[in-house]
């Protein structure tokens, strides 16, 4: 137990929790701290200057990672007729109607995302307590409500997520895994960024963006340079 404690403090005495760092120079010390032996997924943490509670700043908003998350996401599509032959021919894993909803309401929920087409919407609407809670829920405004369900499905599996601010301001993104190496990383990192900041509301005064950290599931957190997170909005 001493030696891990030894190592914990050792990779933790990497990071200098007063400095924040550049974007690529953050990402060179996720490497070196990562310290798993699994494939850590790395994740970018935004503090935001908006206030959630009011419903033109609770930003949320999707971004599609140029190099995706590097794991297979399981795909549903609610449509029926010519759109289920769309869903289908475009990838998805799990596609079907009534037949679905009535799987998912028995407690079925092994697939990752959830598309549909509008007309179906009356009906995956029966099962929004379900999917809602756990961020499976189609919204039209995310684009995973879609009269053009294939190229919803495409983009999902080709690497677009969703993201939201949570209650404390907060918007947590995953930009990829420790093993994508740096390049990856930060073109996965820079797409997030440059979604969040085109995200911001009118109403938002201030400052928008307050603080960036980028972690491992398992390493300490990298504060970035605010200045060139912000430069990046142009």
């Amino acid at each position: 137990m001493k030696r891990s404690g030894k190592s914990y403090r050792a990779v933790f005495a990497k990071v200098d929790r007063t400095q924040r760092y550049p974007l690529e120079e953050g990402l060179r010390l996720v490497h070196e701290t990562a310290r798993a032996k699994f494939d850590e997924t790395v994740d970018l943490a935004v503090r935001l200057g908006v206030d959630p509670r009011q419903a033109d700043q609770n930003i949320r908003g999707t971004v599609v990672l140029p190099h995706g998350m590097g794991k297979a996401v399981r795909v549903l599509a609610f449509a029926k007729g010519e759109k289920e032959r769309e869903a289908q021919e475009a990838g998805a894993d799990f596609v079907g109607a009534e037949d679905l909803v009535k799987k998912i309401s028995e407690g079925w929920l092994d697939f990752d995302k959830a598309v549909a087409t509008p007309d179906m919407m009356g009906a995956v609407g029966r099962i929004g307590k379900i999917l809602g809670p756990r961020g499976l829920m189609p919204n039209p405004k995310t684009g995973t409500v879609s009269q053009d369900i294939g190229k919803a499905v495409k983009e999902i599996k080709a690497g677009k997520l969703e993201f939201r601010v949570d209650k404390a301001g907060i918007v947590h993104v995953p930009v990829g895994k420790v093993s994508f190496g740096s390049e990856k990383l930060l073109d996965n990192a820079k797409a997030v960024l440059i979604s969040i900041l085109r995200a911001k509301p009118a109403s938002a005064k201030g400052n928008y963006v307050l603080g960036v950290t980028l972690s491992t599931t398992m390493g300490p957190g990298v504060k970035l340079d605010l200045s060139q997170v912000r430069a990046l909005a142009a």
